[in-house]
């Protein structure tokens, strides 16, 4: 083989280019010690920058049937309320403190006990804690969407101060109760009492509640848990929950809890009729009286 004289190379090697070096490719600004600023703006329209969204946005939501993600008017299916995962309300449930004294049961206006649904949660005794909430608040899940618990136990939860912040008690008895709501467990009396056939005949009494709101619905979920067995509530809508139904929006309270809610207190033989207008037709607290109603609550809310 011949040898190649390194001081007269051969033509082929003569026409190969010099390598790069690096000052020769072009400036990536985002490493560049002096990033460029551009002098003028972008152009792009609205509609353009709602057509990209989709294609990186997270929690961009789809109507059911709806692959264009095209808009409900009127309709909330397609917004979910926040709630807590398992493993959010568990990691949740671990900061609590389990104060000796509470400062958030004394905040909380229907008492429940709630650093022992939040240990029944970190249990993962979910049951547990349903149970807790539902004893002393029939309506459990609506408060702990709809509460304001910032000003009430939430606010007077000792970690509030910390850097994390206080309990998110609302969603730790939002996830319980909705877990609950999911077994579909019809509601009964407490096994341990006396049973109905043996209770006194005062507590076969009729019984009238008006309004079908959340303070008839707990009323009357208390007399049924006793043992009152003639329990009627007098709706003047003809749909059910109030004001939870016909002034909270669906994306904040769904009708499903509300229905959830009736179904409870329906499960101890409360009866509801719908249509009865207090002062209309004839319909009085004098009526109610008339027809052997020996006791009558009025929960007409505050509309």
């Amino acid at each position: 083989m011949e040898k190649t004289d390194k001081l007269n190379p051969s033509p082929q090697t003569a026409q190969q280019p010099p390598p790069k070096r690096y000052s020769d490719v072009p400036d990536i600004e985002i490493l560049a010690l002096n990033p460029t600023v551009r002098n003028h703006a972008n152009l792009k329209s609205t509609k353009k920058s709602h057509q990209d969204k989709k294609h990186w946005k997270r929690d961009l939501v789809q109507p059911y049937g709806c692959p264009t993600g095209c808009t409900l008017d009127g309709d909330f299916e397609d917004v979910k309320n926040t709630t807590l995962t398992e493993r959010g309300a568990l990691k949740e449930a671990a900061r609590c403190l389990k104060c000796a004294d509470a400062p958030c049961q004394l905040s909380c206006p229907t008492q429940i006990d709630v650093k022992s649904f939040i240990a029944s949660i970190a249990n993962k005794n979910f049951y547990g804690s349903a149970k807790m909430i539902l004893s002393d608040n029939p309506v459990g899940e609506s408060c702990g969407m709809v509460c304001p618990t910032s000003d009430l136990c939430v606010g007077g939860c000792n970690l509030a101060a910390t850097e994390e912040g206080a309990i998110n008690i609302g969603g730790l008895q939002e996830f319980a109760v909705d877990v609950f709501r999911r077994m579909d467990i019809p509601q009964i009396r407490d096994p341990s009492l006396v049973p109905l056939e043996k209770l006194p005949p005062s507590y076969k009494a009729k019984i009238a509640i008006i309004g079908c709101g959340p303070a008839s619905i707990c009323c009357a979920c208390f007399l049924g848990r006793i043992g009152y067995q003639d329990i009627t509530i007098f709706e003047k809508e003809e749909f059910l929950g109030g004001l939870s139904s016909s002034e909270i929006p669906q994306y904040r309270l769904p009708k499903r809890v509300v229905d959830f809610e009736i179904r409870l207190v329906t499960d101890l033989g409360v009866k509801i009729q719908t249509g009865k207008t207090l002062g209309n037709d004839g319909f009085t607290i004098q009526s109610l009286k008339n027809d052997d109603y020996e006791a009558v609550f009025c929960g007409i809310g505050l509309p």
